[in-house]
């Protein structure tokens, strides 16, 4: 059982950074995909951001392009989402996800087998 835990979330004023970290149980000799997700009240769960331990391919949601930078430290087991020149629009919680390198719509929640508890971010205008 892959086990992922967020960290890294908190309140800042719009134009700030936070970066979140997904530290992820295990990184299986097979890969994983690791994606980032957020889902404000009322809204659907939104992928923001994926990577693939394998070759480091990403995907980014439009809306975090050029804001947004996925990575990852093999090392640590850990996947990392710095968010720069945040907005309002961003309060989310925000969620980590793993999954097979087999996934071929990485921002789609349903490709996903993990899940990890969430991070709460909340940008004031």
């Amino acid at each position: 059982q892959v086990q992922l835990v967020e960290s890294g979330g908190g309140s800042v004023q719009a134009g700030g950074s936070l970066r979140l970290s997904c530290v992820v149980s295990e990184f299986s000799y097979r890969g994983y995909c690791v994606g980032w997700f957020r889902q404000a009240p009322g809204k659907e769960r939104e992928g923001v951001a994926a990577i693939y331990t394998v070759g480091n391919v990403t995907s980014y949601a439009d809306s975090v392009k050029g804001r947004f930078t996925i990575s990852l430290d093999n090392a640590k087991n850990t996947v990392y989402l710095q968010m720069n020149s945040l907005k309002p629009e961003d309060t989310a919680m925000y969620y980590c996800a793993a999954g097979s390198l087999a996934i071929v719509g990485p921002r789609q929640p349903y490709e996903y087998d993990y899940w990890g508890q969430g991070t709460q971010v909340t940008v004031s205008s």
